[in-house]
């Protein structure tokens, strides 16, 4: 299950007043920010700009590939550990904008993780350690440690040392 908080609106949905959510300029320097890194040929660079100027809490070695895109809005919910890597086109998200209210929650992705390509995360998952994360997967619920998964409802499809 996501680990997400819910926050009911008014009238309106709520990406109709998307800056009584969060701060135009914070939305701004974020949107700067990520596409700087998203054409960044160095990943070395990338992981700086995203723990410096994004408050993003990645580990030692975190590569993010071509074109990833973690959240515009609140990165730094995103926590990745050691020796990760976010494949290209990969979108992790911490929110969600619905009809009637709006979601919040924290994606955590353990050590020595590989998240396929055009991967979608959605917010308030966990990743486990050890896992794979096969390419054009949905990720909406959690995986556990040392396994591998893929597909769109997403499969958990064994335990990587078995």
């Amino acid at each position: 299950m996501r680990n997400t908080t819910r926050y009911k609106v008014g009238k309106y949905n709520p990406l109709w007043n998307l800056y009584r959510t969060v701060s135009f300029f914070k939305v701004v320097k974020n949107f700067i920010i990520i596409e700087i890194g998203r054409y960044c040929p160095s990943t070395k660079l990338k992981h700086l700009l995203y723990r410096k100027f994004l408050k993003m809490d990645l580990g030692e070695k975190v590569s993010f590939a071509y074109k990833a895109m973690p959240d515009l809005m609140h990165p730094e919910r995103i926590h990745i550990g050691n020796n990760s890597i976010i494949g290209y086109n990969t979108v992790i998200l911490t929110h969600e904008y619905l009809v009637d209210e709006y979601r919040l929650g924290d994606v955590h992705i353990g050590d020595n993780t590989m998240i396929g390509a055009n991967v979608t995360v959605l917010p308030g998952v966990t990743i486990g350690s050890n896992s794979s994360v096969g390419a054009g997967a949905v990720v909406s619920k959690d995986i556990p440690d040392d396994s591998s998964c893929y597909g769109n409802p997403l499969v958990i499809r064994s335990n990587i040392n078995e």
